[in-house]
């Protein structure tokens, strides 16, 4: 069972609530960075839904390993994400692919030095697409970097259609780990229509270009979002934070030359 965070000691691993001495005299294999965002999430859930939730999921993962004797280090969450195409909307906070591969270059170089074996993004934000800033730091550090999105991680089975942002998914989720900050009238919620693109390739998935949008949505949601519950929620993210845990339990003791494996 993962321990509970009863507001006032700190959260195992959670690097922002330790001390020096407790940092100083652990081994901390495997070290988690959230990457986040801020942007309108519909009309009901907040801003910070993505930077939440990364946050959350890293300081579980942390408290889960914690349990099994893995000591995993949360790092504080990145707050900003690649939003270049919701610029429009107001206050969207945008962090470009070249500045996040700066961050994280000093954040690898930072921790180089104090044993950390294995560094795992861990996004909570689509637009963030993260595997050519690995592909490009990865051959000039000896820490094995990796990529995991929380979203991805749970089964989807649990929601009547999970959605792609601010929908029954991402619902859930706030509901379950941050309720105070999901509008509680539901009538106001937007319903997460999405227009489909003009072009075949687009639609059938062997096309892609930038979504604009306001040119998509209505209500800044893609998905509808009115099935979820916080009962859905706690189930998902049990499920997430289990298989992530189990991931850098992993990597806390993999062979760096042997990650690869005959079948």
């Amino acid at each position: 069972m993962i321990p509970t965070h009863d507001g006032y000691a700190p959260r195992v691993g959670v690097l922002e609530e330790q001390s020096w001495p407790v940092m100083r005299e652990g081994v901390w294999p495997v070290a988690l960075l959230p990457f986040g965002a801020t942007e309108p999430h519909n009309t009901h859930l907040p801003y910070g839904t993505d930077t939440i939730m990364g946050r959350e999921v890293a300081a579980r993962v942390a408290a889960a390993c914690a349990v099994h004797g893995v000591n995993v280090v949360a790092l504080p969450a990145v707050p900003f994400g690649v939003n270049t195409t919701q610029l429009d909307l107001p206050f969207t906070i945008n962090m470009m692919p070249s500045t996040q591969l700066a961050v994280l270059r000093d954040v690898v170089r930072s921790l180089e030095p104090h044993g950390v074996r294995a560094l795992v993004l861990l996004n909570a934000h689509g637009g963030n697409e993260l595997r050519a800033l690995v592909r490009e730091l990865q051959p000039s550090t000896s820490i094995v970097l990796a990529i995991v999105n929380w979203w991805q991680a749970g089964d989807h089975g649990v929601f009547t259609s999970a959605g792609d942002h601010a929908g029954e998914l991402e619902t859930a989720a706030i509901m379950h780990v941050a309720p105070h900050l999901v509008v509680p009238d539901r009538s106001t919620w937007g319903d997460g229509h999405a227009k489909p693109s003009v072009f075949d390739g687009v639609r059938r998935g062997w096309a892609w270009l930038p979504r604009r949008w306001t040119q998509v949505t209505a209500d800044t949601g893609v998905g509808d979002p009115r099935a979820a519950t916080a009962e859905k929620g706690a189930v998902f993210v049990a499920q997430a934070v289990e298989r992530i845990a189990a991931f850098c339990a992993e990597l806390a003791v993999v062979d760096p030359h042997a990650m690869w494996a005959d079948r």
